[in-house]
């Protein structure tokens, strides 16, 4: 169990900016201390834990470890060999959503690192999403992968430039996802 950490791995399990973490710990909200001859900080776990139960940050993403996984598609049967897939994999903790509406209550929720989007979704297309999730700075270290049977080139341009970090076209392989997700969250 890891007991030291950086402000960049801080910032993930909190879901905030570094630029938080530092102005908490320069601030005196965060406990820690500085590597003697750098600018470098680090924090104890237990200041943390305490941070985080202060600030009312769930602490999920400290004690399991895994990596959080919104998965967003309306298709039932994709949804299911998606979840089964990723939950027998045992790095993952996974939520889903069908709608962009309830994709939007669950990333709130959840503070996914990770959401596996469908761009086309019965209230509104991907792009909307991925475009709203990336206007949210709580949200800024949140990976986008887009899945679509749209394999018009412009349009796959156009959703990576509104903040997705991978486009898989369906129907995809299984492997191909897993593969595409754990490159994303640099995974080994």
């Amino acid at each position: 169990m890891k007991e030291l950490f950086t402000t960049g791995e801080a910032a993930e399990i909190c879901k905030v900016s570094q630029q938080t973490i530092i102005r908490c710990f320069d601030s005196g909200k965060l406990i820690g201390f500085r590597i003697p001859g750098s600018k470098f900080r680090r924090i104890p776990r237990e200041s943390l834990i305490k941070f985080m139960k202060d600030n009312a940050i769930p602490l999920d993403n400290l004690e399991t470890g895994k990596k959080k996984i919104l998965i967003v598609d309306d298709d039932i049967e994709i949804v299911e060999l998606m979840v089964d897939v990723l939950i027998r994999d045992g790095r993952f903790d996974v939520r889903t959503a069908s709608s962009g509406y309830d994709a939007g209550l669950m990333t709130q929720q959840f503070s996914p690192d990770l959401i596996i989007l469908d761009y086309m979704l019965p209230d509104v297309n991907g792009n909307i999403v991925c475009q709203t999730i990336r206007k949210n700075s709580d949200f800024e270290s949140t990976k986008i992968i887009i899945v679509s049977g749209v394999v018009n080139p412009s349009e796959i341009e156009g959703l990576l430039k509104a903040g997705a970090e991978g486009f898989i076209k369906k129907p995809f392989d299984i492997s191909e996802l897993v593969n595409k997700i754990t490159s994303v969250l640099s995974l080994s």
